[in-house]
């Protein structure tokens, strides 16, 4: 049964989820990234800041929420089992309380055609068994931010982001064992994606993950900065059909091919990608190529050093440390 907060109980609850001590160097309080930027008529990404906050713990008051027409933080009290995708509109916060909060057998679809997932922030959730996405990001939504999350393996991918969707931020995210994990761009002939896309990924490990750490598709600028991926199976980063992305900072240990770009990947047309200050150990080199926007055009950021990164992000990333 839900529980609706007294505003006092509120207010501890939420500055006890989002203003405990952080490990150094890990990811602040409010969005990031490309959801920070002023975009689309929003100043950022402050999900249902303006609303009530509730406490869930069925998948029937999840759903409710998450589907309301008004702004809403949804707290996710313990493990929440959902028969396939939940929807997710506009100005949402779903915050998982404490180190426990699981959605499982399912997942979260930001948005439909009529009913855009714009200006949404998920943290603090462990996601596990999706029966297709663990988290799908579509419909032309904006201003998203994904951050401090744990995700094992799913029937389909991850975390994809496609369908005109952009100004994303995906930060300090643990991916554990996970096969497709991160899909930026529908298909090779959805070329409506074409001007979308601008996602950040930072600071997420990828712990014996297989692929798509992004595989990309038309977006640029995509940022991708000090991420830690361990024994990765396939690959690393994909960018294909001409998007363009930036991998600085990142450490790649035990990662066969870091990188694809001016070769294309499997059935996909080349991208460009910029590579720099990476470090790599027990690694194959990444494959770079052509030109691509700056991300600093867009916004601000402080880069760690990548012989950091995988201290930094072992420690920072996931459930329970925010």
């Amino acid at each position: 049964m839900r529980k609706l907060r007294t505003a006092g109980v509120v207010a501890l609850a939420m500055t006890a989820l989002l203003t405990v001590p952080q490990p150094a160097g890990a990811a602040p309080s409010t969005a990031d990234g490309f959801a920070s930027v002023t975009a689309l008529g929003l100043t950022g990404t402050t999900g249902g800041a303006a609303g009530p906050t509730v406490t869930v713990s069925t998948a029937a008051d999840l759903a409710r929420y998450a589907g309301a027409n008004t702004p809403y933080t949804i707290m996710v009290a313990g493990r929440i089992s959902v028969g396939g995708m939940v929807t997710v509109v506009a100005n949402k916060s779903i915050l998982g309380v404490g180190s426990t909060a699981e959605i499982t057998g399912g997942g979260l679809q930001l948005g439909t055609t009529t009913r855009p997932g714009t200006n949404v922030i998920i943290r603090n959730l462990r996601f596990s068994g999706a029966s297709d996405d663990s988290i799908s990001v579509t419909n032309k939504a904006h201003h998203v931010w994904i951050d401090h999350n744990e995700f094992l393996p799913a029937y389909d991918g991850s975390l994809d982001i496609k369908r005109q969707s952009t100004y994303v931020t995906v930060s300090w995210n643990r991916f554990s064992g996970t096969d497709k994990t991160m899909l930026l761009g529908h298909s090779d002939t959805f070329t409506s994606d074409v001007g979308y896309l601008r996602v950040s990924y930072h600071h997420n490990l990828f712990d014996g993950s297989n692929q798509r750490h992004p595989r990309v598709r038309f977006g640029e600028p995509v940022h991708v900065y000090n991420n830690y991926y361990r024994d990765i199976g396939l690959y690393g980063i994909a960018s294909t059909e001409n998007a363009g992305v930036v991998a600085e900072g990142n450490f790649f240990e035990n990662v066969a091919y870091p990188c694809y770009s001016t070769g294309g990947y499997a059935e996909s047309n080349p991208g460009r990608l910029v590579q720099r200050d990476n470090a790599f150990r027990n690694s194959g080199t990444c494959e770079a190529g052509g030109t691509v926007a700056e991300p600093r055009t867009y916004y601000g950021y402080t880069l760690d050093p990548a012989t950091s990164v995988p201290s930094l992000v072992t420690a920072g990333a996931g459930v329970g440390r925010i």
